[in-house]
């Protein structure tokens, strides 16, 4: 049996399994949310290990120069954007009033991953307008 038959079993299962917990908290069964963590926390740590597995598998066999190369740009994105975010942006009274932990280093981590999106979201974007543009004068 190969691997994708395996993967298809294990999938099949979880839904399954899944499907029995999302069956019991409708039927109002409360304490059935932690197991459902229980199993989330689970499938996401399959999830990332076999990732891990698969892109080192990939980087054996394929070109770890591109692979390092774009790594680094995505890095360096990240650390721009960080640079960027002041942290100082609004007013943090109101959020301490309610009892919630917001610090400027929580804002400024947010302000970091929205500049990281908007930059990447741009990359994307003009890669496919360019992609688009080169097919139709080719």
């Amino acid at each position: 049996m190969n691997l994708h038959k395996i993967m298809k079993i294990i999938a099949y299962a979880f839904g399954i399994i899944g499907s029995i917990f999302a069956l019991m908290i409708m039927s109002g069964s409360e304490a059935m949310i932690d197991n459902i963590l229980f199993v989330t926390y689970i499938t996401l740590g399959l999830v990332l290990l076999l990732v891990l597995i698969y892109v080192l598998k990939g980087l054996s066999t394929g070109n770890i120069k591109k692979t390092l190369i774009t790594v680094s740009i995505f890095l360096i994105i990240v650390f721009i954007s960080y640079a960027m975010s002041s942290g100082t942006d609004l007013d943090l009274k109101p959020f301490t009033d309610k009892g919630q932990d917001i610090t400027e280093m929580t804002s400024k981590k947010v302000g970091a991953g929205l500049y990281t999106f908007y930059v990447l979201a741009f990359l994307a974007i003009a890669s496919m307008v360019f992609s688009g543009v080169k097919k139709i004068f080719k």
